[in-house]
């Protein structure tokens, strides 16, 4: 049923586009420059998230030195905040599973949410774990660390407890350090062969097939908007995949009021990597806005723009805290979730049909 439902929804979505219809234009010939785009890419957006990011893992490293060297409430939010902004900052990174992050798996040992409490009490309690083990993904990362700041007790003067009087609190210190120097240690390697080695390859890998970095990096950023932001942020704790809601799925869980937020920091970052605007600046380059437009005489990439900003308006407009938003009044989630899946048509169907390009991954949603 939900197979025909979805089916129909295209229909519907596809011949109410505009009074041009994107199937029906066809591509056009372009003398599009695709390596100009992909240098853009690289130089003004990818390398410089990293780049970035890295920094803020920097000054979380330390803020969590600082807070286990002298264990009291303002320290502790130190370091909440140094993770905080680390965290916003991997939003802008996490789709670019290309290169040596698709090689390490990095965004599984970065941002696998809910965190396994189980695993990590287990870690901590028997000094003996390997952190880049696959078994251990669910047990590192930003979910980790939050957890480690927010959900060791009720209160943040028992957390406090945890990493000072607690008998077990030179266990803590050395948990939570070894989750944030592994999270540095990723980042760098991921970081260091970009700048080193693999830009001058991702630039030059143009052409129009499977392995090419072009394709390849579209379909990463559509099945990040579809699975990572779509899905894991909205659709899986609003239960739009199960026969319930899941308001303990949310992504910043013990934290409680940063759900909403990394959520719209992960879709600002969709919409600018789409249009091609420079991290950190409001230039705009070469992105693959140009390349659609370049190959349709359709308005496809205004649309998907529009698409996307009424999503982040929609989900601008709920609770802070989406694991209450859901328990609260779960419409909003699921109204918030349709509007983000109209532009996954529009880029899944459409846009890559006009861009000739296959999709190289398998949609196991269900929907």
């Amino acid at each position: 049923m939900k197979k025909i439902a979805f089916l129909a929804f295209i229909v519907i979505a596809l011949s109410s586009c505009t009074s041009e219809d994107a199937s029906s234009t066809g591509n056009k010939e372009t003398n599009f420059d695709r390596k100009a785009m992909m240098v853009n890419l690289a130089d003004n957006i990818i390398i410089p998230a990293f780049e970035d990011l890295e920094v803020k893992l920097v000054q979380l490293n330390a803020a969590r030195l600082e807070f286990t060297s002298n264990p009291n409430q303002a320290n502790l939010e130190v370091m909440r905040g140094a993770w905080l902004e680390a965290y916003k900052t991997w939003q802008y990174v996490e789709m670019f599973n290309i290169g040596k992050a698709e090689e390490i798996l990095y965004s599984f040992q970065m941002n696998i949410y809910p965190t396994n409490t189980t695993d990590i009490e287990s870690n901590i309690s028997s000094g003996s774990y390997d952190l880049t083990s696959a078994n251990n993904n669910d047990a590192v990362g930003f979910p980790a660390v939050e957890y480690m700041m927010y959900g060791l007790a009720t209160t943040d003067a028992g957390i406090v407890a945890n990493y000072s009087t607690d008998a077990n609190a030179a266990s803590n210190i050395k948990y939570l350090e070894d989750l944030t120097n592994q999270m540095k240690a990723l980042t760098s390697t991921v970081l260091n062969d970009w700048k080193s080695s693999y830009r001058a390859t991702f630039v030059e890998s143009t052409g129009n097939n499977a392995t090419s970095a072009i394709n390849m990096l579209v379909n990463d950023f559509i099945f990040y908007y579809e699975k990572g932001l779509r899905a894991n942020k909205i659709g899986i704790p609003a239960g739009v995949f199960s026969n319930t809601a899941l308001p303990d799925r949310v992504e910043g869980l013990y934290s409680k009021t940063n759900s909403k937020l990394l959520a719209l920091e992960s879709l600002q970052a969709v919409t600018n990597f789409f249009v091609g605007k420079a991290y950190g600046s409001g230039s705009n380059g070469l992105g693959y806005a140009d390349y659609v437009d370049a190959s349709t005489n359709v308005a496809l990439s205004t649309m998907i723009t529009d698409q996307l900003n009424t999503a982040g308006t929609r989900m601008g407009n709920l609770n802070n805290n989406l694991s209450q938003q859901v328990e609260n009044d779960n419409s909003q989630m699921t109204m918030t979730y349709d509007d983000l899946q109209r532009a996954v048509i529009l880029m899944k169907v459409d846009m890559l049909q006009v861009l000739n390009i296959a999709v190289d991954y398998v949609d196991a949603d269900g929907d």
